[in-house]
């Protein structure tokens, strides 16, 4: 990216044409969502999210922003895609309490993956309350929308799955949708974005696009054939990658097929999903992008001039994490950040070289040219036949959500904005799935499931013999990389085939549960 020109103002870059446009950019950030813990062992660390705020101050991007804290979404929010009884279970648990709702916990997969720590649910209510929050800001007037806490595309409506909770990207697409005829959402996660594809796999008002590692990995979903179904046909795309990718033969697949759905699909807003566990070096992660090569999926889907929501997502080795990020909000802004890293608070978890930019590794590219041609072929051709931008019929627009966040200057830390009843036994007009989704398939019922985790530490002590809890401040500890790799399954979880009534069975045989729209969104 070309550095900006002198005086040209912190969110403009200096080419001509829609790149060089002006942003109004908006960032949500909740000083205590670093504080929250998985538990000892676990790869997911939202101290992460605190590291990257850490750089983006010292390279002076928060001057640059609307930086905002998100206001916690309620039950009632969480509700308009989950169940009444899983958000009451996440409301309810904690640490003391799980052992007497084993049968809760299996019914809602949560215990490996997905444990329960203290403070989940309002962990839960700080992601998903800014991820709706910026789709807020995106329906009136913002051009660009930062959620590093969100992202987290695993969820179900009825269970969590692989580190994650609540599905906060559904939400968002929902507050979007209340605005927008038509929203695209793009996962370049290492992981298959399947809650999401999931959730809006029957509409043609939410196109879903994956790149992903493919193949005896985590969750085990999302082959180039799942397309869609019904109205939802050919809106979903899968893109099946190979270990050891890297930046050239990354972007010969995203450009051509990101310029396609935007010819094809014109959104009138897109959600970007921008999981770092796709660089290279990643403790779970298999693939060989720089943050560079990460960085320009952002800088091309900016360049379209549309209401753009960046999420973060997976990534495990949390400094280079907090690297990319910080990168990316740069781009957001239209600033080229120098390599050299400014003295911060994490300053020693970037040694020994202080930089920016990490080097990718000498990993063989499993991916060879013909498979990257037919995969790019395969998905051009089923664009082909969507012949034109669906529209929506004319209806009432639905209330905006209420979810007012407060300006960092404003803050006052001691204020939470709590809401003291629970909104579960509320008249909501919307519940479910969000366009027809009744139940996720049950990855925890089905023999040989894969798991994303690695092995779990031993639970630690401290010196006078407690357990230590999952309320942890200051820096994780540096030795993040280490320990075991992850256990994974031989068996494919779309290797299911599962035959009740209402089911929709997928071309190479997986089965998908299908219900009617939430009644928001039916046409009259």
């Amino acid at each position: 990216m070309e550095p900006s020109s002198a005086g040209a103002g912190g969110n403009s870059l200096p080419s001509v044409g829609p790149d060089g446009q002006k942003r109004r950019v908006c960032y949500f950030y909740d000083p205590e969502v670093g504080n929250y813990y998985y538990g000892q062992g676990h790869p997911m660390k939202p101290h992460r999210i605190r590291m990257t705020h850490s750089l983006l101050g010292q390279y002076g991007l928060l001057d640059q922003m609307q930086v905002l804290k998100p206001h916690p979404a309620r039950d009632r929010d969480l509700c308009r895609f989950h169940a009444d009884d899983y958000i009451s279970f996440l409301r309810s648990v904690t640490p003391e309490t799980q052992q007497d709702q084993i049968r809760a916990l299996k019914r809602f997969n949560v215990g490996e993956d997905c444990p329960v720590f203290d403070g989940l649910y309002s962990f839960c209510q700080t992601y998903a309350g800014a991820s709706v929050g910026g789709a807020v800001k995106l329906n009136h007037g913002h051009d660009i929308a930062i959620n590093w806490s969100g992202g987290l595309h695993h969820a179900k409506k009825c269970e969590a799955s692989g580190f994650c909770y609540v599905n906060d990207i559904v939400l968002a697409i929902l507050e979007l949708l209340k605005h927008h005829q038509r929203v695209l959402y793009v996962d370049i996660d290492i992981h298959h974005g399947d809650g999401v594809e999931e959730a809006f796999y029957t509409t043609d008002r939410v196109m879903t696009v994956s790149f992903h590692k493919f193949g005896d990995y985590f969750p085990g979903t999302g082959d180039v054939r799942d397309i869609g179904h019904s109205k939802g046909k050919y809106y979903s795309l899968n893109v099946p990658l190979d270990d050891g990718i890297d930046d050239e033969s990354y972007q010969s697949l995203f450009k051509p097929i990101m310029a396609k759905v935007m010819e094809v699909y014109r959104p009138g807003a897109v959600v970007l999903q921008c999981g770092a566990d796709s660089l290279s070096g990643d403790r779970l992660g298999c693939f060989n992008l720089s943050i560079r090569g990460h960085a320009e999926c952002v800088k091309y889907m900016r360049s379209f001039n549309v209401p753009l929501l960046l999420l973060g997502g997976g990534g495990y080795t949390i400094r280079n994490v907090a690297r990319c990020w910080c990168y990316e909000t740069g781009v957001a802004l239209g600033q080229e950040l120098e390599d050299k890293m400014p003295i911060n608070e994490y300053y020693e978890y970037f040694g020994p070289d202080y930089t920016l930019h990490v080097a990718p590794s000498n990993m063989e590219n499993k991916n060879s040219h013909h498979q990257l041609d037919d995969i790019r072929s395969k998905l051009l051709d089923n664009l082909s036949k969507l012949r034109h931008a669906p529209s929506v019929q004319f209806q009432e627009q639905p209330p905006d959500t209420d979810l007012p966040e407060l300006d960092e200057d404003e803050e006052h830390p001691d204020e939470r904005h709590d809401d003291p009843d629970s909104d579960i036994d509320m008249d909501y007009p919307v519940s479910g799935y969000a366009f027809g989704m009744e139940d996720s398939v049950r990855r925890s019922s089905i023999q040989g499931t894969r798991v994303k985790r690695e092995s779990a530490g031993t639970e630690t002590k401290d010196q006078d013999g407690s357990r230590s809890t999952a309320e942890h401040r200051g820096p994780e500890p540096m030795e993040e990389d280490g320990g075991p790799s992850k256990q994974v399954h031989p068996v494919h979880a779309n290797a299911m085939a599962v035959d009740e009534p209402g089911n929709v069975k997928t071309e190479h045989g997986s089965s998908i549960k299908l219900a009617d729209p939430p009644a928001i969104y039916q046409k009259p």
